[in-house]
């Protein structure tokens, strides 16, 4: 192999980074270990996640580097979750906390690594976590220093709560989420993506959140993939009518209640089923409203679910329906999408963006009156279209295995590692999120 198509050498900075967690530390993990495929990786992460890195089989001081920041991060992480005011509340709050601490973990990273960055023993440097813009980076501008490539993301978040689920937004306890756009003022944070050779944008609101100025670095990448080895199974489309499932947390910006309700008259005459998947604060309120008006066979509540045992009842599913009104990334359409289930989302945010002409349905972003409407007219006439689910699914199938399994990604983003080193000069450009 010649040294001009050689694996490029890559330090990967990813804080949260965890195989055996969910949400950003499996997207951390997940996106790190796929670029092994692409490149020469060496993963700097935080102390918390060493044990399960270890567990994976990576060797220490080869594979990875574990980063111990625990005297700052542990301390703030708990008054985070005072500020949170609530169990899986209070996003925004936690976001600022940790954005406190991040600094300190990259300058102990520079301290590691940067002799090595300043000889060119890295051809990139690429910092996959955090995913929040609000957060910045002391590197980006020592690696530009030094002429070495920093690349920034994917980078998603803050999308605006709608103005007609302002109670939704009490009731998750965001009361900061007004004052987050401050972030944009910092200094840091325009020094990090003036000194950043690509950024990654994981929606059409990040991406419209970055200044003119830097336009031509923005890709747009979604965070979110699947891992083949997960999703085995493919939905079989042989049940005798419309089944419909639900997955997410049981609270009300996701919308199960609306869905319940969109779907309350098909119930009852048994045109359709409906498997409501998760827990959290409105299951127990859910179950009382409802279990006793319609028939067990047609509305299940399953709680909370092991991932292998979500993927059983997601695969004998002929839709997923998600009345979310805030989603960043929307991870469970595409693990919807990878069992060949078509989605039915509302047209907002991330799973806006993932579902395209063809690969599943959405309805407006309106009020709660009117997704319930918009959702129950299309559970209707989707009941009598089982071959329209069925091509629907398969489309949505193949496309999630083309772009949106964690080696597809690895592969786009190793184009990346090509441009931002001069070795192309074609910016690249995936697929246009606005079509």
């Amino acid at each position: 192999m010649t040294k001009a198509h050689s694996k490029p050498r890559v330090l990967i900075i990813a804080e949260a980074a965890n195989p055996e967690w969910v949400s950003v530390p499996l997207i951390g993990w997940s996106l790190a270990r796929a670029l092994s495929d692409v490149a020469q990786v060496h993963i700097v992460t935080q102390i918390r996640n060493r044990n399960a890195f270890l567990r994976a089989g990576l060797v220490e001081g080869q594979d990875f580097t574990a980063i111990d920041n625990e005297a700052l991060a542990r301390p703030l992480w708990a008054i985070g979750k005072v500020l949170r005011m609530g169990d899986g509340k209070g996003w925004t709050a936690l976001q600022a906390v940790s954005a406190a601490a991040y600094p300190a973990f990259e300058r102990k990273v520079w301290r590691k690594f940067g002799a090595d960055i300043r000889a060119g023993h890295y051809d990139v440097v690429h910092r996959i976590t955090p995913l929040s813009p609000t957060i910045t980076s002391p590197i980006a501008a020592k690696c530009a220093a030094h002429n070495v490539p920093f690349v920034l993301g994917p980078l998603n978040g803050g999308v605006p709560w709608p103005a007609a689920f302002k109670s939704e937004q009490r009731r998750e306890r965001e009361f900061l989420a007004s004052l987050r756009g401050a972030y944009k003022l910092l200094p840091a944070r325009r020094a990090t993506l003036k000194a950043a050779s690509a950024i990654l944008t994981g929606s059409l609101h990040t991406a419209s959140e970055i200044p003119a100025a830097f336009k031509n670095k923005v890709i747009h990448l979604p965070e979110n993939a699947i891992d083949p080895a997960r999703f085995t199974k493919t939905a079989a489309h042989n049940a005798p009518r419309l089944r419909v499932a639900f997955v997410g947390r049981m609270v009300p910006y996701k919308g199960p209640d609306m869905l319940i309700k969109a779907a309350l008259p098909l119930l009852e005459s048994g045109k359709i089923e409906l498997d409501m998947i998760g827990d959290g604060p409105m299951l127990a309120a859910l179950k009382a409203e409802f279990s006793h008006q319609i028939s067990k066979d047609h509305l299940r509540f399953h709680g909370w679910l092991a991932h292998e045992q979500v993927q059983d009842v997601l695969a004998r599913a002929t839709l997923m329906a998600l009345p979310s009104v805030r989603e960043f990334g929307g991870g469970v359409v595409l693990e919807a999408m990878a069992l060949g289930v078509a989605p039915i989302v509302v047209d907002y945010a991330g799973p806006g963006e993932l579902v395209r002409d063809g690969l599943g349905f959405k309805v407006a972003l309106s009020d709660r009156a009117g997704i319930i409407a918009d959702f129950r007219a299309e559970l209707t006439r989707l009941t009598n279209k089982p071959e329209l689910l069925r091509t629907t699914g398969a489309k949505g199938r193949a496309h999630v295995q083309e772009f949106f399994t964690w080696q597809a990604k690895a592969h786009q983003i190793a184009q990346i590692y090509d441009w931002v080193r001069g070795r192309s000069a074609q910016k690249p450009e995936f697929f246009n999120p606005e079509l």
